[in-house]
C-alpha cells in the first residue's frame, strides 16, 4: 500500500520534472508576441503578490487592463501594488483579499466583486502551494486540493455570471487554469479526494493540477453548449524558479537551487504563457486546450475522460454546495 500511495506519486512527480528540466535545457522560453492593448478591460488574477501571479498582473496593468490582486497576504499586497504602480503602467491595480483554503472567504470575495458592478474579462486562476505537510483547511479538505483547486473552481463558479455578461462574440471573456506537468503523473482519486487513506504530498499536488486541466475541459464543454461568450484554457509554465519550491526536503532544496539557476525559467518567463492565455489575440474564441510554451500540446490521456470529467464537476459541486 505505501508504496502505491507513497513512494509512486513521488517518483512519477520527479520524472515529470527530469523531462520538462531535459526539454528547458535545449528550448528557449516562450516569448511574447506584441499584444493588443486592453483597455478598458478588468482581470482578476489570483496569487499576484508574487511569483509568476505579479509578473502576469504587472503585464496586464502595462497592457491599460484593472487587475484586482487576490491574495491572503494584505502587506505583501499593498507592496506589489505600489511596485506595479511605480512603472507608470497605464491601468490600473488593486489588492482585495481571498483566503481560498476557505469556502467562506471565497464566497465574501465574489460577492464583494460582484457588488461593485465592474465586468470581468479575464479570471487568471493562479495561486497555489505544492508538497506541503499534511493539512486541513477549516472546512475539513486537504490543503493541496481546496488551493490548487477547489477554491478556483468555486471562485470561477461564482465569477461566471459576470463573466458572461463581460463576453461578447468576438471578444469573449477568458479564465486561465494554472496546471503543471506534474498532472501527467497525477491521478484522481474520486472515492479519497482529500487523501485521508494513506496521505502523499507528492501525489496530492500532482492531483490536484490534474483536477485543474479536468475542470477545464468541461467548463468548456458546457460554456460552448450554451452558446456563452467565455474560453476557458490551461497552462503550464514549466519549471520556474519561486517559493512554489520553498517546501522541498533539505537535500533536495540543495540540489535545487544549482539547477534552478541554469535552467529553470524565471517568474517572468513563466508568467508569459499566462499573459498570452489572457490577451493574445491568436487565441480569441479558443477554448479546452492546455498551453504549454506557447504552443497547444496534449495533456494526460485520462484529462480527456469524460466521465471522470463529469463526475468531478459533480463531486466539487457537492463539495462546495452548489447546484451541479
Amino acid at each position: 500500500m505505501w508504496l502505491l500511495t507513497v513512494l509512486l506519486p513521488l517518483l512519477k512527480l520527479y520524472l515529470c520534472g527530469m523531462k520538462v528540466l531535459f526539454y528547458q535545457m535545449f528550448n528557449r522560453s516562450f516569448t511574447l508576441p506584441v499584444l493588443p492593448k486592453q483597455n478598458g478591460r478588468v482581470a482578476i488574477v489570483t496569487g499576484g503578490t508574487r511569483g509568476m501571479g505579479y509578473e502576469t498582473a504587472r503585464h496586464l496593468a502595462g497592457l491599460g487592463m484593472h487587475v484586482v490582486i487576490a491574495g491572503n497576504e494584505r502587506e505583501e499586497g499593498a507592496a506589489a501594488v505600489s511596485r506595479i504602480q511605480e512603472e507608470g503602467v497605464e491601468g490600473k491595480v488593486e489588492f482585495v483579499f481571498i483566503d481560498l483554503t476557505s469556502l467562506k472567504s471565497v464566497r465574501q470575495f465574489a460577492q464583494n466583486f460582484t457588488a461593485r458592478g465592474l465586468p470581468l474579462h479575464v479570471l487568471v486562476n493562479n495561486a497555489g502551494t505544492m508538497m506541503v505537510p499534511e493539512r486541513k483547511t477549516v472546512d475539513g479538505f486537504e490543503f493541496h486540493f481546496t488551493l490548487n483547486y477547489l477554491g478556483h473552481f468555486l471562485l470561477t463558479n461564482l465569477l461566471l455570471d459576470a463573466l458572461q455578461r463581460a463576453g461578447r462574440p468576438g471578444r469573449c471573456s477568458r479564465v486561465i487554469n494554472m496546471s503543471s506537468a506534474t498532472h501527467y503523473g497525477g491521478e484522481v482519486q474520486m472515492e479519497d479526494l482529500n487523501r485521508r487513506v494513506c496521505y502523499s504530498s507528492h501525489g496530492a499536488y500532482s492531483q490536484s493540477k490534474l483536477a485543474l486541466v479536468l475542470f477545464t475541459y468541461h467548463l468548456q464543454e458546457r460554456l460552448a453548449a450554451g452558446g456563452l461568450p467565455v474560453t476557458v484554457n490551461a497552462v503550464d509554465p514549466g519549471m520556474v524558479d519561486t517559493a512554489l519550491y520553498d517546501n522541498l526536503w533539505s537535500l533536495a532544496q540543495t540540489l535545487k537551487r544549482p539547477v534552478a539557476k541554469i535552467l529553470f525559467r524565471t517568474p517572468a518567463e513563466g508568467a508569459s504563457i499566462s499573459i498570452f492565455a489572457a490577451a493574445a489575440s491568436e487565441l480569441e474564441g479558443v477554448g479546452a486546450c492546455y498551453l504549454y510554451n506557447g504552443l497547444r500540446t496534449q495533456s494526460s490521456r485520462s484529462s480527456y475522460d469524460p466521465e471522470l470529467q463529469a463526475r468531478l464537476w459533480e463531486k466539487s459541486c457537492e463539495l462546495v454546495g452548489l447546484q451541479g
